[in-house]
């Protein structure tokens, strides 16, 4: 089953390829609801998603000539919004949380925080309440499953901050959904 959906998904992006638009919607149908809610999660206003998401998939389309299954069409378009969604952010001047790279160190062996097993509504309205920079690491770290090299290349940070940007969102976020 699973691969006569990929095989289905690689031919339509191969018809995409030649200007096939019956694909190419297709495709769009396919991936725009996924891309709409990462735009969301990044971004926080539904017209800045929008925006993001058609841009994406425009470039999507004008460049499938690039895209050589590396990866599943669907995490190559999944790449693209995250990154039209940060520089969106950097555009409006909405830096991360500035930090002091010695204010906090990190060890491997670090105790981990326990938290009582939460609803997902709680965690969701708690990501929310985040500042920018806290919101974004938690978002690419947790939710999109970036580790921290890829997102300081992302973020142009260096590892280091990304892992402690991490490790505070990560305790903001504790506290904020114990008042919740």
């Amino acid at each position: 089953m699973e691969t006569d959906i990929r095989f289905r998904h690689k031919s339509l992006v191969e018809s995409s390829k030649t200007g096939d638009r019956s694909s190419q919607y297709q495709l769009y149908e396919l991936y725009v609801d996924a891309m709409y809610n990462i735009g969301m999660r990044f971004l926080g206003i539904k017209e800045d998603a929008e925006d993001i998401v058609q841009d994406s998939f425009v470039d999507a389309f004008k460049n499938l000539h690039n895209f050589k299954y590396e990866s599943t069409f669907g995490a190559w378009l999944k790449r693209i919004v995250i990154n039209k969604s940060i520089n969106h952010l950097k555009v409006k001047r909405l830096p991360l949380a500035t930090m002091d790279d010695h204010e906090y160190h990190l060890t491997e062996d670090e105790a981990h925080e326990k938290v009582d097993p939460v609803d997902i509504l709680k965690v969701k309205t708690g990501i929310e309440k985040l500042p920018l920079g806290y919101k974004q690491i938690i978002n690419l770290y947790l939710l999109e499953g970036y580790d921290h090299n890829e997102i300081s290349e992302v973020l142009g940070i260096s590892t280091s901050t990304s892992k402690s940007q991490y490790h505070r969102a990560k305790k903001k976020l504790v506290e904020i959904i114990n008042t919740l």
